[in-house]
């Protein structure tokens, strides 16, 4: 009876353990999110990242002309918030998954609407469900990177280079945005209704920051600094148009009153900065 009474208990015990209940486990290739803000643009990537372990990646691990889920585990995720352009297509606004198509010359890298796949979807892909694919030529590289790494690189307002690295392969893929437009599209809306000093000092920056419309971004200083008075980053801004118009004169005169505003506010940063242009305007005025 005894022997009967503890094996109830037991069948009991084990009844009653949650049948769910599962230990987790460490990830081999852990997940990661790269999120990259991109002129009005965020890029965000979400993947897997492998480790060589010694293994021959391209042509080995990674097979030559099959289809490769750029990384591990799920298939990798891209998603922007605006339309991008990639290598000369349009790529809408939204959530693709990325595969590649690795060669020992030259890769096909595919954008791909369908991202309900795990992994590579092997037989489940069907290329009619692409957004695009891109030809990219691998290069060879002396740095090593261990895990699998999905970085972005070269960011200016209106692209940048989304990379893949592992091991000694790496991929660059150009990606640009319209920033230039939005923004000006923006400005001209903003100078509509009822701009303050600091609207016309964020579009004069725009313009000087893009090295473009200097005499606008000029125009736009002075009601900056008409509107909300003397301040050492507008006459930042101001001393650095006027050596783009090659006003060094003008632009010595504007870096000296912005130094003295950031002495005077204890902005330490500002007073090396103009000092420095200062000294190399007055050399350029001399020549």
């Amino acid at each position: 009876m005894k022997i009967l009474a503890s094996t109830g208990i037991l069948f009991l015990l084990l009844w009653s353990f949650p049948a769910t209940a599962q230990i987790k486990h460490p990830k081999v290739s852990p997940f990661a999110t790269v999120r990259q803000d991109l002129g009005l643009s965020t890029l965000t990537v979400e993947y897997s990242r492998p480790a060589v372990k010694g293994r021959e990646l391209f042509g080995g691990l990674v097979p030559y002309g099959r289809i490769w889920r750029v990384g591990a585990n799920e298939s990798t995720k891209f998603t922007t918030t605006t339309e991008l352009g990639i290598l000369g297509n349009k790529l809408a606004p939204g959530t693709y998954a990325l595969y590649a198509f690795p060669e020992e010359d030259a890769w096909e890298v595919v954008f791909h609407k369908n991202t309900a796949h795990w992994g590579d979807g092997r037989s489940a892909y069907n290329r009619v469900e692409d957004a695009f694919r891109i030809s990219v030529t691998p290069e060879n590289t002396d740095s090593w990177q261990e895990n699998f790494l999905i970085s972005f690189d070269s960011i200016s307002h209106n692209g940048a280079l989304m990379q893949w690295q592992w091991g000694h392969t790496s991929i660059a893929i150009p990606i640009t945005v319209n920033t230039r437009e939005i923004m000006l599209e923006s400005i001209e809306e903003q100078l509509r209704q009822s701009p303050t000093a600091q609207t016309y000092y964020e579009a004069a920056r725009y313009l000087q920051e893009e090295g473009i419309e200097y005499t606008r971004a000029l125009t736009y200083l002075d009601k900056a600094i008409a509107f909300g008075g003397d301040t050492y980053y507008f006459y930042r801004v101001r001393s650095l148009v006027l050596a783009a118009l090659e006003d060094y004169k003008g632009a010595v005169k504007s870096a000296q009153r912005s130094l003295s505003l950031a002495e005077s506010e204890g902005k330490d940063e500002f007073v090396r900065m103009n000092q420095k242009n200062i000294k190399r305007w007055k050399k350029l005025i001399k020549e």
